[in-house]
C-alpha cells in the first residue's frame, strides 16, 4: 500500500477467476466448503489472497476475487487449484472504478 497525499492506494491488482467444477468436483460437491478453505491456505503459499468467493448461476459455478502482487502469482494459484482435479479456471485481471477512471483520465 501506498498513501500518497493522505490517500491510501493498493497496488495489488485484482484478478477474477471463473471456476467450473469438473465431473470429479461436482461429484464431491458436498466436500467443496472444505475445498474452498484449503483454496485460501493454496492461494496464501503462491502470494495470493482471496477476497471473495460466490457461487454463481449461469455458466459458471464459482467466481472468486483474488489480489495478487503479478499475474504470474495467480497463474502459479490457478494452475495449482487445478491440478486437484476439481475445477477448471478461467482468469481476468479486474480494475476498480477508480483505477478504471484513472486508465481514462490518462488516455492520450
Amino acid at each position: 500500500m501506498v498513501i500518497l497525499n493522505n490517500i491510501q492506494e493498493d497496488l495489488m491488482p485484482t484478478f477474477m477467476l471463473s471456476l467450473n467444477w469438473t465431473d470429479q468436483g461436482i461429484r464431491a460437491v458436498k466436500d467443496s466448503p472444505k475445498r474452498s478453505e484449503d483454496a485460501r491456505e493454496l492461494a496464501k503459499k503462491v502470494g495470493v489472497e482471496i477476497k471473495h468467493l460466490y457461487l454463481t448461476s449461469g455458466d459458471t459455478d464459482l467466481v472468486i476475487f483474488v489480489d495478487a502482487p503479478s499475474g504470474d502469482n495467480v497463474a502459479k494459484f490457478a494452475l495449482a487449484v487445478s491440478s486437484l482435479g476439481n475445477v477448471r479456471t478461467r482468469t481476468v485481471r479486474a480494475w476498480s472504478a477508480d483505477e478504471y477512471r484513472k486508465l481514462i483520465s490518462e488516455l492520450p
